[in-house]
């Protein structure tokens, strides 16, 4: 019943997934070039010095004598030459340290800031969402932006960190079920590599499905109930009924999502995920406030005649 809601729901708020999408390739294309300026002002004296070009000629060299055949060029005059043009590489490295970890901390802010300035289009997106289920009200998308900018700002103060720190250690224990888990149990092969794909596959959904339940309430409390970012945090964190549905829920949710982008991304070259994608994250949202809704006793539109939730029961829909 909740899955089919919120599938009613990100269908109802469909336009939204357009809105981010459009979001996201500005904010998106705005911190590149920013990501691109400081690698390009960071590591230019290394990509255009002279011991990377010679690196690049001997390379070169040794390809073209390869593929023609070159009788002239010896395998051992590349080694030498190699040698050469590698040492003054590495001495170029080493003298510019500063300035290649000056540029991917440079690279790293710019991501956290990407990640902090899209989670506010999706906090917006939520405020739409929010309107529509509550009141059936269409609000602008600006309009829910900049009026929960405040909230969403913090929200994402907490929530980005906080989120990065999950989920990269997420990736160790998923490194771990790759590479080690398999020879643990001493199978080789052909076998060992299936089964380290489906191990992997199967944490990444658990991980992804975990966090997503932890979390779930604290959205739809922020904008639904106006509660303070922190004071929702610690009531969706500690949120224990219908723990069991509501990860269950996320669970088959993830892997839905999984497989709708992976087919749509390898039937259209990629194409279709400028649309799947965005629909995933409104999807998400639309799970997450049924949820809140439907544990908290909430009355929500889901159609301008079917309203779901409440002590009530179920006006359009079966049981």
């Amino acid at each position: 019943m909740r899955f089919r809601n919120a599938i009613h729901i990100t269908i109802d708020n469909f336009s939204s997934v357009f809105k981010l999408l459009l979001y996201s390739i500005l904010t998106g294309a705005v911190f590149m070039s920013l990501s691109y300026l400081i690698l390009r002002l960071g590591l230019d004296g290394i990509i255009s010095g002279s011991p990377t070009k010679a690196v690049v000629e001997v390379v070169r060299k040794f390809l073209d004598a390869l593929i023609l055949k070159n009788p002239e060029w010896h395998y051992e005059d590349f080694n030498r030459e190699f040698a050469e043009a590698f040492a003054s590489f590495k001495a170029l490295i080493y003298d510019s340290t500063g300035a290649i970890v000056g540029s991917f901390i440079g690279v790293a802010i710019m991501y956290l800031l990407s990640r902090f300035i899209n989670g506010l289009g999706r906090f917006a997106v939520a405020g739409t969402m929010n309107d529509r289920m509550s009141t059936f009200s269409r609000t602008r998308f600006g309009s829910s932006y900049f009026k929960n900018i405040g909230k969403g700002a913090l929200y994402q103060v907490i929530y980005v960190p906080l989120i990065f720190v999950y989920d990269a250690l997420s990736l160790v224990l998923c490194w771990f079920c790759f590479f080690y888990i398999p020879g643990l149990l001493s199978i080789n092969g052909w076998v060992s590599v299936l089964l380290s794909i489906s191990l992997t596959m199967t944490a990444i959904a658990c991980f992804e499905a975990l966090k997503m339940t932890l979390i779930s309430a604290w959205i739809p409390a922020i904008v639904s109930d106006d509660k303070r970012v922190t004071l929702a945090f610690r009531a969706s964190f500690g949120a224990k009924k219908h723990f069991g549905r509501r990860f269950a829920s996320f669970l088959i949710a993830v892997y839905l999502i999984i497989v709708i982008n992976v087919i749509f991304a390898l039937c259209t070259f990629g194409s279709a995920l400028l649309v799947t994608v965005p629909l995933s994250f409104v999807f998400l949202l639309s799970l997450q406030f049924v949820q809140y809704y439907e544990d908290n006793n909430k009355k929500y539109f889901i159609s301008s005649r079917t309203i779901m939730g409440g002590e009530e029961k179920p006006n359009g829909l079966d049981e």
